[in-house]
C-alpha cells in the first residue's frame, strides 16, 4: 500500500495566521458583546499596516484597532527588531453593514451562504485527526509553547511544520519525513538550534516507534531564519484552509473559517460535519469517515448529503446514513443551536486547526447512545 500523505502546521506568528487570529479576535469581540452580531471580517497584514475590510451588523462597538494590536502582541511581536511591532503598527479598516439580501436570507433561516463543506474523522490517532495534521500541530504548537514560555527565548513567533507520514497498511504507519521552518534570533547558531529543535521536541514529543533510521528530519533547510513575520511576506485571512482543516488525507470544501461569524454556513456546517464524522468513527461504525454536505443560499435545508466510509465499515452504510439524518439536523439554525456557536469560542481554532482540540462543541461525543 505504501504511499505517503502530507500536512501543513504554520506557528501562530506565520502572516496568513496571524491574520487569522485577528480576523478570529474581532469577531469574538463582536460576539461577547452581541452574540447576534453578523460578521464577516478579512486582514491583510504588510509591512508595518494591518489592513480591516468586511461586513459587520451589530448593536456592539469594538475598537479594531486596540483589538488588533492586543492579538499581534499575544502572538510574540513586541520586538522593534522584529520588524512588526504590536506597538508600532498602524490599522486601516473599511467594515460597511451586511448586505440587505443576505440579512434577509439569514432572518428567514435560510442559509447564510451557498457552501459545500466536509467533516472528516478517523481512528489513527486519539483525536480521530489523520496522523499527518495531528503530528504536525502537535510540533508546531509545542514549538510555539516553547517560546512563549521562555523555554527556547531564542525563537520568533513565524515559523512552520511539514509532516510527512508513511502509510504501509491502513493500521500501520510511521513518520517519512519532518521539515520544520523555525524563525529565530540571530545570535544562535543553526548547528545549536537544529539540536536543540530534535532533541527537545521532536524527539521527546513524537512516539519513538514512529521515528524510524530512514526518517528525514530537516531544521531550516535553506539555512537561518532571522527575517520572518509581515515584514518578510503578507499575510491574509484564509489562505490556509488545509492546513486549518485534515491535510491532504481529506477533501477541501474549498471556504476559508476565519473571520466569520456562524451563519456563515460554510464555518458553522463544517463544524457539524466534523461533529457527525467524529462519532460515526468513535461509535466503531467505520474506521474513517468523509460527511459531505452541500447548502444553497437561502434554502433552509441542505441540497446534498452523502457519506464515504473507504470500505472500513462495520455496519451497512444505508443504516449509517439514516441514522446521521434522524440524529442531527443540518438546518443551518439547528446547527447553531446544537453546538451553541453564538460564544466568543473562534480565536481558539485561528490556529493549530480547527478541530481534535478538547473544549470546542463539535468535538464533543455526547451523541453516542443513538449509536450503540
Amino acid at each position: 500500500m505504501d504511499r505517503i500523505r502530507f500536512a501543513e502546521s504554520p506557528f501562530e506568528g506565520h502572516p496568513d495566521k496571524l491574520a487569522d487570529i485577528i480576523s478570529d479576535e474581532i469577531l469574538d469581540e463582536f460576539m461577547r458583546k452581541d452574540p447576534f452580531s453578523r460578521v464577516s471580517i478579512n486582514v491583510l497584514l504588510s509591512s508595518n499596516i494591518v489592513f480591516i475590510a468586511g461586513e459587520v451588523s451589530s448593536s456592539a462597538y469594538v475598537d479594531l484597532q486596540m483589538v488588533s494590536k492586543k492579538a499581534i502582541k499575544e502572538v510574540g511581536y513586541t520586538k522593534p527588531e522584529y520588524g512588526f511591532d504590536g506597538d508600532l503598527i498602524g490599522v486601516i479598516s473599511s467594515i460597511n453593514e451586511q448586505s440587505p439580501e443576505i440579512a434577509l436570507c439569514i432572518a428567514s433561516e435560510g442559509a447564510g451562504d451557498s457552501a459545500i463543506v466536509v467533516g472528516y474523522a478517523t481512528d489513527e490517532t486519539e483525536s480521530f485527526l489523520p496522523a499527518p495534521i495531528y503530528f504536525a500541530h502537535k510540533i508546531s504548537k509545542t514549538t510555539s509553547d516553547f517560546r512563549k514560555k521562555g523555554i527556547m527565548p531564542f525563537l520568533r513567533p513565524d515559523g512552520k511544520t511539514i509532516v510527512g507520514i508513511k502509510y504501509e497498511d491502513q493500521n500501520k504507519f510511521y513518520i517519512d519525513s519532518i521539515n520544520m521552518f523555525v524563525q529565530h534570533d540571530p545570535d544562535i547558531s543553526l548547528h545549536h538550534l537544529r539540536e536543540l529543535i530534535f532533541e527537545d521536541i521532536i524527539k521527546k514529543h513524537i512516539p519513538n516507534e514512529l521515528l524510524r533510521k530512514e526518517t528525514k528530519i530537516k531544521i531550516n533547510p535553506a539555512g537561518r531564519f532571522i527575517i520572518g513575520g509581515p515584514v518578510a511576506d503578507t499575510g491574509i485571512t484564509g489562505r490556509k484552509i488545509v492546513s486549518d482543516a485534515y491535510g491532504d488525507i481529506s477533501f477541501s470544501g474549498g471556504s476559508a473559517f476565519s473571520g466569520k461569524d456562524p451563519t456563515k454556513t460554510d464555518r458553522a456546517a463544517s463544524y457539524m460535519a466534523r461533529y457527525i464524522a467524529k462519532h460515526i468513527v468513535a461509535a466503531g461504525w467505520a474506521k474513517k469517515v468523509l460527511i459531505q454536505i452541500a447548502y444553497a443560499f437561502g434554502v433552509k435545508e441542505s441540497i446534498g448529503f452523502d457519506i464515504e466510509t473507504f470500505g472500513t465499515e462495520t455496519k451497512p452504510v444505508d443504516l449509517i446514513k439514516s441514522r446521521i439524518r434522524e440524529v442531527f439536523s443540518l438546518y443551518p439554525k439547528d446547527i447553531i443551536e446544537t453546538l451553541d456557536l453564538r460564544k466568543p469560542i473562534y480565536k481558539k481554532t485561528a490556529c493549530y486547526g480547527h478541530f481534535g482540540k478538547e473544549g470546542l462543541s463539535w468535538e464533543k461525543l455526547d451523541k453516542l447512545e443513538y449509536f450503540s
